[in-house]
């Protein structure tokens, strides 16, 4: 049992209700902040036990914000938490919201949890997070919720829109002008897609460098020798029909030598 599900289970403050292996995501990638002088915004008070979560978990030097539509969360402020009121999915307070808050070290949405409301908040909000900081947006499940716009695989969703950003991830790799690195490449290290949680952890990156130890060993130990004459044309030819076959978006053919 981490410390989250330790105070979790023996909270008599405020209420905090959440999916139970959540507690185990935030210690895995929140650990690593604890006992610093941590930003940390939560999109989402309803009845404010979370911030107060946050605040013990985090330590004296944590300041807390939380973000939420009901004017009377104000009244659950105290020292080392603010509390904002305001709608994720309008984005004229989300950019005075950015200029309110100093430089963001964790930002979790748990708002209204609809797809605009999700996008909307990434896309303004994403980039008010440090370098080395980490963006969570939980209860994705309603991507699949009628109810919240969701359904499996439907256009539009939170689910289908962030698929999108392992591509963006892995953009360095693509030979097509559709795919180039973005900031969002040059930014993120990495993505952890869970039961209704989708992390991103922000590291400042480059090309990635492929790297090499050791000794080769000899073409004949190694199981390797030159390609013939015909593997390298039926390479080219196969080459070719990827082309092809990419700018169609259909699936391509096996590069594997067969001799």
């Amino acid at each position: 049992m981490n410390d989250l599900e330790a105070y979790f289970r023996e909270n008599e403050g405020r209420s905090v209700r959440k999916y139970e292996h959540y507690l185990e995501i935030y210690d895995r990638h929140f650990s690593r902040f604890r006992n610093r002088e941590v930003v940390v915004l939560e999109i989402g008070v309803l009845g404010g036990g979370s911030l107060q979560m946050w605040k013990h978990y985090f330590g004296p030097q944590a300041r807390i914000y939380g973000v939420d539509m009901n004017p009377k969360c104000r009244d659950l402020e105290e020292e080392n938490i603010r509390i904002f009121i305001g709608s994720q999915s309008d984005r004229e307070f989300l950019r005075r919201l950015k200029r309110e808050v100093p430089p963001i070290d964790i930002l979790i949405d748990d708002g209204g949890h609809t797809m605009q409301q999700q996008i909307i908040t990434f896309e303004e909000m994403f980039g008010a997070v440090k370098s080395d900081g980490v963006y969570l947006c939980e209860d994705l499940h309603t991507s699949y919720w009628l109810y919240f716009g969701g359904g499996y695989r439907r256009r539009g969703t939170f689910i289908e829109y962030s698929k999108q950003f392992i591509d963006w991830l892995n953009a360095w790799h693509s030979a097509q002008k559709a795919l180039n690195p973005s900031d969002f490449t040059r930014s993120v290290f990495s993505l952890h897609y869970y039961d209704s949680v989708l992390v991103i952890e922000k590291r400042e990156r480059t090309k990635p460098l492929e790297i090499f130890s050791g000794v080769a060993a000899p073409a004949s130990e190694s199981g390797s020798a030159p390609p013939t004459a015909g593997r390298r044309i039926r390479t080219w030819m196969l080459f070719q029909a990827n082309r092809i076959l990419s700018r169609l978006r259909l699936r391509g053919c096996d590069l594997t030598p067969k001799d």
